[in-house]
């Protein structure tokens, strides 16, 4: 699907605003991962979080490579977007390592999720943009496989990261709905008045629950 708006201006500032909180998404990825293997329980799993880290500043590099080509200034185009990303690191700060693991899978999987779908509503550069940021499914696949592990392992934590998780979700689907509403991501894209929108955003967040209570049903835990 493509729907792109006939004022090219005005699709140009909705593609800044897109690419300036996906920078900066990737940008605070990058440090929350390096910062949270400091606490790893072992080396192996210190690397496997390194790793994942570098691969979110990679994607940041990219972002940053295609707003410096559309003639912006990535700074610029993120800061909009930090106090709210900031604020929803604030409020998600894990407890100890597995609430870490688990912060990181969510917010990968529902933003992959979330990306996916502007994605239907943008040119298609945009959309090899996203398709490039969005197919780490080794990064997801490496969180999964630890996760799973730690829950065989002690099989107490379940209980507590399923309510952990089910906050995450909530704060990241707030969070989704007000940069999307905001910032007329998907209305805007896809030529929709405010109520249009408002309909729009509410069967994407339908979406990205549904899609993470199969992926908390994968791993044992209620959704």
């Amino acid at each position: 699907m493509s729907a792109i708006p006939g004022d090219p201006a005005r699709y140009n500032s909705f593609l800044a605003d897109l690419l300036g909180v996906m920078a900066y998404g990737e940008l605070s990825a990058f440090e929350r991962l390096s910062s949270d293997a400091r606490y790893s329980p072992t080396l192996h799993d210190r690397a496997v979080l390194g790793r994942i880290a570098v691969v979110e500043f990679q994607h940041y590099e990219l972002v940053r490579a295609r707003l410096e080509d559309m003639g912006l200034d990535t700074e610029a185009a993120m800061l909009p977007f930090q106090p709210s990303v900031d604020h929803f690191h604030e409020r998600t700060r894990p407890a100890d390592w597995y609430e870490s693991l688990m912060k990181a899978y969510v917010i990968d999987t529902v933003s992959a999720d979330f990306y996916r779908a502007v994605a239907r509503y943008v040119d298609a550069g945009t959309r090899e943009l996203i398709g490039q940021i969005q197919s780490a499914d080794a990064s997801t696949a490496v969180l999964q496989e630890r996760l799973q592990a730690a829950l065989a392992d002690d099989p107490r934590l379940a209980s507590r990261l399923a309510l952990w998780a089910r906050r995450l979700l909530g704060e990241a689907l707030t969070q989704a709905q007000r940069v999307s509403l905001e910032h007329a991501f998907l209305g805007g894209l896809s030529g929709l008045d405010e109520a249009g929108a408002r309909e729009l955003v509410a069967a994407l967040t339908a979406e990205l629950a549904a899609n993470h209570s199969r992926r908390m049903a994968g791993l044992g835990l209620a959704g």
